[in-house]
């Protein structure tokens, strides 16, 4: 079992930035292990349905991104500090939304919210105009 906490959320003006982690942690969960798995960045808006907003594959592998974020967002991993990262540039008030990460106990990365096993409890970003 994998349990995931993310930290980082908040509110930010039109414009601005944000960077949102995601740390790892299990009672078999090594770091070298954490690295052959794929992680996730999904986000919520309220009335909406959970969407994906980007993905890397294992180790320091291929990244995935939405149409509406590619270019503003950028996701990394710290695979010693069993940690995810998201950098959200240039944010705009459509970004408002809960920023959930997930992972996925595959090494390839997907687009699915099925295809990941868990997830962490949500980080809320509000951007304002």
């Amino acid at each position: 079992q994998v349990q995931l906490v993310e930290s980082g959320g908040g509110e930010v003006q039109a414009g601005g930035s944000l960077r949102l982690s995601c740390a790892a942690s299990g009672r078999t969960l090594s770091s070298y292990i954490f690295s052959t798995y794929a992680l996730g960045w999904f986000r919520q808006a309220p009335g909406k349905e959970r969407e994906f907003v980007a993905a890397i594959s294992r180790n320091v592998g291929s990244t995935d991104y939405a149409a509406s974020v590619k270019g503003r967002f950028t996701i990394s991993r710290d695979n010693a500090k069993n940690t995810v990262y998201l950098q959200l540039n240039d944010l705009k008030p459509e970004d408002t939304a809960v920023y959930y990460c997930a992972i996925r106990l595959f090494p390839r990365a997907g687009r699915q919210a099925g295809e990941y096993n868990s997830w962490g409890q949500g980080t809320q970003v509000t951007v304002s105009s």
